[in-house]
């Protein structure tokens, strides 16, 4: 059996998270599957548990399920402690759920790295207040930015 990963979401149907993990996977001629789940808006939880009952090994998370990954994972790492949202939950030890958040760290190194980008001293805009915003604040701090604003459809949200 292959190892077994995904990507939760609703909607999800539009992800091309599967067709990308898949194509990482044999790049690094690692054998295993990767897909898309539609989970329910009212019941993230039992989506995950069957998920990883069935043996799944990982998982990322998004729209709107971020806030649920973080209460599901039983361990969290200190950037999704201080995120307080999961875009990644590993299957571990004891079958323990760790829940990590990647978004802010993704983000500032594809800039920084890939596109050579320096952020230090650089205003920024960002779009939205939700679970990846709430990852990518403190990354984009750390990079040095000089000023950081939070456009929201609710400015409440974007305050907090």
């Amino acid at each position: 059996m292959l190892d077994q990963y995904a990507v939760f979401g609703n909607p999800i149907a539009h992800s091309k998270s599967p067709q990308i993990h898949t194509w990482f996977a044999q790049q690094t001629n690692q054998l295993l599957e990767y897909r898309a789940i539609l989970a329910p808006e009212n019941d993230f939880e039992a989506s995950a548990n069957t998920f990883f009952a069935q043996g799944g090994l990982g998982a990322n998370v998004t729209v709107p399920f971020k806030l649920d990954a973080l209460v599901f994972a039983n361990t969290l790492s200190p950037r999704a402690r201080r995120a307080g949202a999961v875009n990644t939950l590993q299957k571990g030890k004891n079958n323990q759920i760790y829940g990590d958040n990647t978004d802010g760290i993704g983000l500032v190194r594809d800039l920084t790295n890939n596109l050579n980008f320096s952020l230090a001293g650089k205003k920024v805009l960002l779009l939205g207040a939700g679970g990846a915003a709430r990852g990518v604040v403190e990354p984009l701090l750390n990079a040095g930015i000089a000023q950081l604003k939070i456009a929201n459809r609710t400015p409440e949200k974007a305050q907090q």
